[in-house]
């Protein structure tokens, strides 16, 4: 992937939002200051948003703009440092002193490291883009050493010394929001909450990642989400769900089906929870009218 020049790219909010346009990521103005912020002042970007609001989407998008490989960190409750940072491959090491014999061997050499997604952008800073997903599903122990490889952007390995990168590496972080993260973390970033979409966006954003959708049914789609948006659900549908909603209903209206009843059908790629679908079903007939209305 040829990686283009932060410096080009990034002339400006509305340079960013034009090429992210063109990778297929619609982004407001706010969204584009921070993303542009983030890359000329050379700080982390933490997104916060509900989940499906387009926070991994974003830095997919990112790291398209800027023409590098994207290296992402799925965080969970447990994660460490060696699913993060390095591990040592010790079946090999083993394998390697048998094959050896009397002969020396370096067995810290790298063909014996592991690099995770830390020490990989590390390597390799200029040709990829570091995404921490998930992060408030991490551990306090765990977004103390996110903090310290922030600050200095070095790893030290005992049997290999301090690994540091040669460049600012361009970092995004993500959450949702299940627990605050410290206040040492939140000012080292630049911050931008995602929230849903309006209507008018979410339409044009519908229109833009699904296949042979109509605008006139992006636009029922978008207004139907909000509206089921609005309910108490367990999981609200987010975007990716919106977008698919809008295909299977075209594939299903192209069947033969009758749109509201194509929406009808189609409604578990929109909703995804039992007890949200029992709830939704005695509205979504009026709901999906009044927004083909």
């Amino acid at each position: 992937m040829p990686e283009a020049n932060t410096e080009t790219v990034a002339t400006s909010p509305e340079a960013v939002a034009q090429h992210l346009a063109a990778s297929r990521y619609l982004a407001d103005d706010s969204l584009a200051t921070a993303i542009f912020l983030a890359i000329r002042l050379g700080k982390p970007l933490l997104l916060e948003g509900a989940p499906g609001v387009g926070k991994t989407e974003a830095a997919k998008a990112i790291a398209g703009l800027l023409g590098r490989d994207l290296v992402r960190l799925q965080c969970y409750e447990g994660i460490d440092a060696a699913h993060a940072l390095y591990e040592w491959n010790y079946q090999r090491q083993l394998l390697a002193i048998r094959h050896a014999g009397e002969h020396e061997i370096d067995i810290y050499d790298d063909r014996f490291l592991i690099a995770r997604p830390l020490l990989q952008v590390l390597k390799a800073p200029r040709q990829r883009v570091l995404l921490v997903d998930e992060i408030d599903r991490s551990d306090h122990e765990f977004e103390a050493l996110l903090l310290e490889f922030l600050s200095d952007f070095q790893i030290s390995i005992p049997e290999r010394g301090t690994i540091r990168a040669e460049a600012q590496p361009i970092v995004i972080l993500t959450s949702n929001r299940t627990r605050e993260l410290a206040e040492a973390l939140r000012r080292r970033c630049v911050y931008h909450w995602i929230g849903y979409p309006d209507a008018e966006r979410e339409a044009a954003i519908i229109m833009l990642r699904a296949g042979e959708v109509a605008e006139a049914t992006a636009r029922a789609v978008a207004a139907a989400v909000r509206t089921i948006r609005a309910r108490p659900l367990a999981k609200p549908p987010g975007i990716a769900e919106a977008v698919e909603w809008a295909n299977a209903a075209t594939i299903l209206e192209k069947g033969g089906s009758p749109w509201p009843e194509a929406f009808r059908r189609a409604i578990g790629v929109l909703i995804k929870d039992e007890e949200d679908l029992s709830y939704i079903a005695t509205e979504l007939g009026r709901i999906v009218e009044e927004a083909l209305a």
